[in-house]
């Protein structure tokens, strides 16, 4: 029987091994497993989380949306358990509520403390953050900040027993909420406190059942309505840059979702989500629409 020998040559063996971590790409890529995009239950996250979802559609893997899990703790259980593979998650809320820690006021260092917390303690990796802050905040509005001369949050500590407080359910357990406040400006006794879902609690503001709310800063309900947000005068918050946040075993099998989702974070600054926001909440389109267009406009998603 005649043989024949295979010559091997040294450019050969280097393009295979070159190719062989795209191959694997392509293969997790075209799997039966697809990647499972959370995110939380309120407006900005139901957008954020269906950009990702769609730009790791444009990069042509599947995907499977599981949005509006609810807070937090919802979030980071999906994750802990594999059920999510990644969702979007804000800086000082990973610092202050997931690792507790304590508040730090650089937004390099709150970064940098989330990214190796969470590498550390869940195996999960930080992407790029995005300029915009979406801080937590009270805001009244225009008639009631001129009644009382209400400018900051010192005065709205004193203040407090004349006024009636609107919560979101977590406020009122939080280490970064109205515990916090208490603990770090004194007072904080509101008159009274009524917890509102997180879509009603400007109704409930602008309909005079409660005279101070729970704000977050790219909330596009204070430019819409004029609202004023009280100065955090003595930097009780720390910043929350929203950013995604991905299992390892999830990066490992699908490295390019990385640079796919980094591309993103430049684009999502205080003013666009802002907007962004009040496009579902004020206009009433859908976040999947949104966030469509947002990616087209700014040229990551192809008409």
């Amino acid at each position: 029987m005649e043989t024949h020998a295979t010559q091997l040559t040294r450019s050969s063996l280097l393009a295979g091994i070159a190719a062989f971590p795209l191959a694997l790409e392509a293969c997790a890529r075209g799997s039966s497993r697809p990647i499972a995009v959370g995110s939380k239950n309120f407006t900005e996250e139901l957008i954020v989380g269906e950009m990702y979802a769609q730009l790791l559609e444009q990069a042509g893997y599947a995907v499977q949306r599981k949005l509006n899990l609810g807070g937090v703790a919802v979030a980071m259980a999906a994750m802990e358990r594999g059920d999510v593979d990644l969702y979007p998650e804000y800086t000082g809320t990973g610092l202050l509520t997931v690792l507790k820690q304590q508040p730090l006021h650089s937004a390099a260092a709150v970064y940098d403390a989330v990214k190796h917390g969470y590498e550390e303690r869940y195996k999960m990796t930080w992407l790029d953050s995005a300029p915009m802050n979406d801080t937590q905040a009270l805001a009244t509005t225009l008639g009631i900040a001129e009644t009382y001369d209400l400018h900051n949050l010192s005065q709205l500590a004193v203040l407090a027993p004349k006024l009636r407080f609107g919560a979101i359910p977590e406020f009122v357990s939080r280490s970064d909420a109205l515990p916090g406040l208490k603990k770090f400006y004194g007072g904080f006794n509101f008159k009274s406190v009524r917890i509102f879902d997180i879509g009603l609690k400007y109704e409930a503001l602008l309909h005079h059942d409660v005279d101070v709310v729970v704000a977050f800063g790219t909330d596009g309900q204070i430019d819409a309505y004029h609202l004023v947000v009280l100065n955090d005068d003595k930097h009780f918050w720390p910043p929350y840059h929203i950013a995604p946040v991905v299992r390892d075993d999830a990066l490992s099998r699908w490295p390019k979702i990385a640079p796919a989702l980094n591309a993103l974070a430049p684009h999502l600054t205080d003013e666009a989500v802002r907007r962004l926001n009040w496009e579902v909440d004020g206009s009433k389109r859908e976040p999947a629409d949104v966030a469509r267009t947002f990616l087209q406009q700014s040229g990551l998603h192809s008409a």
